[in-house]
């Protein structure tokens, strides 16, 4: 049995999976678990671009397609699942620029969500670019990055992976160019 224990503690760990120890059925299928969820992981499985390494570089979101792309060298570079505003809560159109903002974190009581990894492009940390949501203690919420390039959700953000969202907040610049339609 130590053993048994010992094996499923080296899978977890090396598969980054969450282990519930409240039955035997639960620690196997998490010991099986070897990748991330989608949600955390890049959108793309090839390397994100490098920033310094492209010519004007700018970023165009398609709410129609629910889609970010990142373009330079006159050519989309990497392309992005996100989720942007409903109806009752728009993402806002039109060209914009990277500001000065961006943070690690945020909770929104009202919302009753946060994200991290955040930039923020219109009205100083009103509307941003962000992972998935968290809840209060800072779980993601997985029920909401399901619709991560599949529909609009968010309340007018632009929700991305975390992956995705981190690279943005590590990357992009202040001033980058913006264009939502």
């Amino acid at each position: 049995m130590k053993r048994n224990i010992i094996k499923l503690a080296l899978l977890s760990l090396s598969s980054l999976a969450f282990i519930s120890y409240s039955g035997m059925n639960e620690v196997k299928a998490a010991a099986t678990q070897t990748t991330a969820p989608t949600w955390m992981q890049p959108s793309q499985k090839i390397a994100y671009p490098k920033w310094s390494k492209m010519s004007n570089p700018w970023v165009y979101v398609s709410t129609k397609n629910q889609k970010v792309y990142i373009h330079g060298n006159n050519k989309v570079m990497y392309t992005m699942y996100c989720s942007t505003g409903t109806k009752s809560s728009p993402t806002p159109k039109g060209t914009y620029h990277i500001q000065r903002e961006r943070g690690l974190s945020f909770y929104n009581p009202f919302s009753k969500e946060g994200a991290n990894y955040w930039v923020s492009w219109k009205d100083h940390g009103v509307y941003l670019f962000h992972s998935v949501p968290v809840d209060r203690n800072g779980n993601y919420i997985p029920s909401e990055a399901k619709f991560l390039g599949k529909k609009p959700h968010s309340h007018g953000c632009i929700r991305l992976s975390v992956a995705d969202a981190k690279w943005m907040y590590q990357t992009i610049p202040y001033g980058t160019k913006i264009v939502i339609k």
